[in-house]
C-alpha cells in the first residue's frame, strides 16, 4: 500500500476548478481522453477487461460494481486537470510547502541512554517547499513507498524533532493515517 503517494494524490482535488464527472460513461470518457485514447491503458489502470471500457463510453454499462466505481475515482483524480494540479504542485515546491497530519509510529536511532521504541504520535507539521519539491520529485520517478517514507521521516526528523547533537534519527515504523495538503 502507498499511503504517502495516496496522501498526496488526495490533496489534488481541493485545487480543481472543476468537478468530477458523475456519470460512469463520462469518468470514463475523460480517462480515456487523458490517456491519449489509449483504452488498454485505462483498462490495466482499472483492472478490468479493454472490453468493459468499451461497453461504459458505448453507454452499455452504466452502474460498475463498488470496485470499479472506486477504481474510476482514484484514477480520475490522479488524471483529472492536470495543468491546475502540475501549478499547485509547483507552487508547494517553490513558495508554501506542505503540511502533513499523521498518525504513525515514530522510531529512534539516538545516542546512548536514551529510547528507541516506536511510540505512536499525532503530528501535524508544516514542511518547507525543498521538501515539497522532493517528495513530488520522488512521486513523479514512481518512488516506492519505502522511499517516500524515508523522505518524510527525514523531513520530520529536520522540521519536527530537532537534536542539536544531530545524532538523532527518525524513521517511521508504521503509518495508521496519513492526510497532506498543499
Amino acid at each position: 500500500m502507498e499511503e504517502i503517494t495516496d496522501a498526496i494524490d488526495r490533496a489534488a482535488p481541493e485545487h480543481y476548478t472543476r468537478a468530477l464527472p458523475k456519470s460512469a460513461q463520462a469518468q470514463m470518457r475523460a480517462l480515456v481522453r487523458a490517456a491519449k485514447g489509449d483504452k488498454k491503458a485505462v483498462a490495466a489502470a482499472l483492472g478490468v477487461d479493454p472490453n468493459t471500457v468499451r461497453r461504459y463510453l458505448k453507454g452499455q454499462r452504466k452502474h460498475p460494481r463498488a470496485a470499479l466505481r472506486d477504481a474510476l475515482l482514484r484514477e480520475l483524480r490522479k488524471a483529472w486537470q492536470p495543468g491546475i494540479r502540475r501549478q499547485a504542485r509547483k507552487n508547494a515546491a517553490t513558495s508554501t510547502g506542505i503540511t502533513v497530519e499523521v498518525w504513525a509510529y515514530f522510531g529512534y536511532r539516538a545516542p546512548a541512554g536514551t529510547t528507541d521504541e516506536a511510540r505512536l504520535r499525532h503530528l501535524t507539521v508544516h514542511l518547507p517547499p525543498q521538501w515539497a519539491e522532493r517528495l513530488f520529485a520522488a512521486q513523479d520517478k514512481g518512488a516506492s513507498d519505502q522511499k517516500m517514507r524515508e523522505i518524510m521521516a527525514e523531513a520530520f526528523q529536520e522540521n519536527y524533532f530537532r537534536d542539536s547533537s544531530g545524532a538523532l534519527e527518525v524513521e517511521f515504523t508504521g503509518i495508521k493515517a496519513i492526510d497532506v495538503q498543499y
